[in-house]
């Protein structure tokens, strides 16, 4: 059995299925939710970067008309904060400051201007010691992390000779590049309304992963995991900081057991710079060793970023460098500084939107030393195998990547002289990069259920952070169902559902699909066997292999004739439903295949000479991703993480206080992400690529690959605009004048 031509839906630009519900203001996102009896919690946070508590006074605070409870070290109850995984939290057990901007007590009242003021009011004495914040001066005291990379990788990985392979070059690179903290700002922001039930929590959370937050939540807490109900039908972007339970969520529902009411929580945006996670400050020494005519000897990408000092957070830069190209000696290595800041954390394409910027700049300053077209030096040194782990890849597109997006960008009218190319006053410059990012996939599972009255329910505990899981799950729903789109409701955001991963590490299309598939296959193979078994049906007897489903009916292939609605089915049986549940996870596959999307990125920039203003004028990028859920989602993420990158190279940059180790420029008005004006006509651009191997669909996420490889992009236009490389970012005036 098969569905007919009608249901193939997936792939099709069908506009989000919650999109009416967004633009009415249906959409409920964590902190809409109606519940009777609600509080509002407001959190006091740490003025100083170390030290202790030497003296809390709540007294004023206590006393504002409408305060239910100041909750402080003092007398918050015992909570464990390291049970649960993910990051350590801290949750108002102890005097100890560990960071600028640490939730050290909560105010609630009845309402939320009540709980600021009233949080405004406490005073706070500490004995102040010196902090480590800077990670420059501290290089010394850098140290081999204790855990793994992401993908269970070690910290430190070589295989060959990479001195020998340096010594032997006809050419060499070395060369430092740094990225500085940069910070999430999703529109919305972390916000949790905890509600006792008994001894029962629900949560209304804004979070990447219901179900990693059950856990660490309960973990806390000190209760059963099943007493933790994690709801989350809507997230207003996340990007990475929201794929941990921080502080705060925690603390909601110490604060609602507290007053015995619920307790809504609403981190400030300026909360939101230290105890909810920053992509981390790095620094990387990369080496490039080649021959003549370009072929590497050599490669080393050697990473420091920082972490705190009461958890450990790896930034691993070196991934793609241990993969993207051939190369017979190649060692990666990673070390950590610990500072008294906030513990780092993932923001979209961890490791490989920082670790792309020093391996694509270094390869384009090769590319310069040895006069070889970009392009061309990339395509000789074309992995056709993975060179660290020596294994095929389940597919790779990227020689047509490549060749594709240099078509459509115009490359071959690039003059490579750099300060050679002008648009009026203006300085054009040309550049391009690689993008890659790993294809992961977790264990997850769904319920599909179909109902008599011909529609479906399906269920999988995902979340939608913005992505449009909602939208491609119907769809991969409805075809396997062999129903029409708008016979199918997709429900995710409840740990009541079947359980799926962290929407992180571009997985969740992968991993949830899968499940999502199988299931609405069993339903619909059990909805068949039904009728092939029932001398009522028109069907009766025939083979499984010859009937078609399509539109809510089976029919026999060869005989129009004779069909049969799913309703027509169930009703002969007197059944109000029927329904299946899959739980799709990964084989041995990543045993056999290496797996990996990947791109091209081309940027033009222009520059102004006498300013060194730089603007992004227009954007080219090529990828393949697998099989496309969605052409008009897939195209919003690609643009989408290539804007970011933008926002990386150009702007983005937290500025932290080198004394108190606070953030000084907490605010959309001077933390700077590109707007309208900044953002050139991007065009993307989809390689068709068939992988057999990765899951049960072809699919390989694409919502963190955007952003790999595009702050080199703009580097090395910047350079060809200019003549001045720029090995810091982001790229402001000062480092072009």
């Amino acid at each position: 059995m098969n569905t007919g031509d009608k249901n193939t839906v997936v792939g099709k630009p069908l506009n989000r299925v919650d999109g009416h519900l967004k633009v009415t203001g249906g959409a409920r996102y964590s902190a809409e939710f109606p519940v009777a009896k609600l509080t509002y919690g407001v959190t006091i946070q740490s003025t100083i970067a170390k030290g202790k508590i030497a003296q809390i006074d709540t007294k004023a605070a206590e006393q504002v008309p409408g305060v239910l409870a100041v909750i402080t070290h003092l007398n918050a109850p015992k909570a464990s904060g390291e049970k649960g995984g993910g990051h350590k939290v801290q949750v108002l057990q102890d005097n100890i400051v560990l960071y600028s901007g640490q939730h050290i007590g909560v105010v609630v009242a009845d309402t939320f201007e009540r709980a600021m003021y009233a949080a405004s009011l406490v005073q706070v004495r500490y004995d102040e010691e010196k902090p480590t914040i800077n990670m420059r001066d501290n290089l010394a005291k850098a140290y081999l992390p204790k855990g793994k990379m992401p993908g269970e990788e070690p910290p430190d990985l070589a295989h060959g000779n990479v001195n020998q392979g340096l010594a032997a070059a006809a050419v060499r690179v070395e060369q430092t590049y740094t990225t500085p903290i940069e910070n999430h700002n999703p529109m919305e922001p972390h916000a949790t309304t905890a509600v006792w039930q008994g001894d029962e929590l629900l949560l209304y959370d804004a979070t990447q992963g219901i179900f990693s937050t059950q856990e660490k939540v309960a973990g806390v807490l000190g209760i059963e995991p099943k007493k933790v109900r994690i709801m989350s039908y809507f997230v207003g972007g996340g990007f990475g900081c929201k794929g941990s339970a921080w502080s705060h969520v925690p603390i909601a529902a110490i604060a609602a057991r507290q007053v015995n009411r619920p307790v809504k929580l609403v981190l400030g945006r300026i909360q939101m710079y230290g105890p909810v996670g920053f992509r981390p400050e790095t620094i990387q020494q990369v080496s490039l060793g080649a021959t003549r005519d370009g072929k590497l000897t050599a490669l080393r990408h050697a990473g420091t970023s920082q972490t705190s000092t009461f958890d450990e957070f790896i930034e691993p830069v070196g991934k793609s460098a241990r993969m993207l190209y051939a190369c017979p000696n190649i060692e990666t290595s990673h070390h950590l500084v610990q500072l008294d800041q906030g513990t780092p954390t993932f923001m979209r394409a961890p490791g490989e939107a920082s670790g792309s910027f020093a391996l694509e700049s270094a390869m384009d300053e090769l590319a310069y030393a040895l006069n070889i077209d970009p392009v061309e030096l990339r395509l000789r040194n074309y992995a056709d195998v993975d060179p660290s782990k020596g294994i095929p890849w389940s597919s790779k597109s990227l020689k047509e990547c490549y060749r594709l997006g240099a078509e459509k960008f115009g490359w071959q009218k690039r003059n490579p002289q750099p300060r050679s190319m002008r648009d009026g006053n203006y300085l054009l410059g040309w550049g391009m990069a690689t993008a890659t990012y790993p294809t992961n996939r977790s264990p997850a599972s769904a319920i599909a259920q179909i109902m008599a009255d011909g529609t479906a329910v399906v269920q999988s505990g995902s979340q939608d952070i913005g992505t449009g899981t909602y939208t491609v799950m119907t769809q991969v729903a409805a075809e396997a169902l062999g129903l029409p789109v708008n016979k199918v409701r997709f429900e995710l955001g409840d740990t009541k559902m079947p359980k799926t991963p962290v929407s992180g590490g571009s997985q969740t299309a992968a991993s949830v699909s899968s499940a999502v598939h199988l299931a609405g296959n069993q339903a619909r193979s059990q909805l068949l066997q039904l009728a092939l078994a029932d001398q009522k049906s028109p069907l009766y007897s025939s083979k499984a292999e010859d009937v078609i489903a399509e539109d809510g009916s089976f029919f026999l292939k060869n005989k129009s004739s004779a069909s049969e609605t799913y309703q027509a089915i169930l009703a002969r049986h007197g059944m109000k439903m029927i329904e299946a549940r899959a739980d799709a996870k990964p084989g041995e596959e990543k045993k056999k295949f290496s797996m990996h999307a990947f791109g091209s990125q081309f940027a033009e920039v222009r520059v102004n000479p006498d300013s060194g203003e730089v603007r992004v004028t227009r954007w080219v990028g090529t990828f393949g991703v697998g099989r496309i859920l969605n052409a008009k989602t897939a195209n919003s993420q690609l643009i989408g993480g290539i804007v970011y990158g933008i926002g990386m190279a150009l702007m983005e940059h937290t500025v932290t206080d080198p004394h108190r180790g606070r953030v000084v420029n907490a605010d959309l008005a001077e933390y700077h992400v590109p707007v309208n004006a900044d953002v050139p006509p991007i065009e993307v651009f989809f390689v068709d690529e068939h992988d057999p191997y990765i899951n049960p669909l072809g699919v390989k996420g694409i919502g963190e690959i955007g952003i790999t490889g595009t702050a080199a992009a703009i580097a090395n236009a910047v350079y060809h605009a200019t003549g001045k490389r720029v090995r810091d970012l982001p790229i402001t005036l000062d480092k072009l004048l």
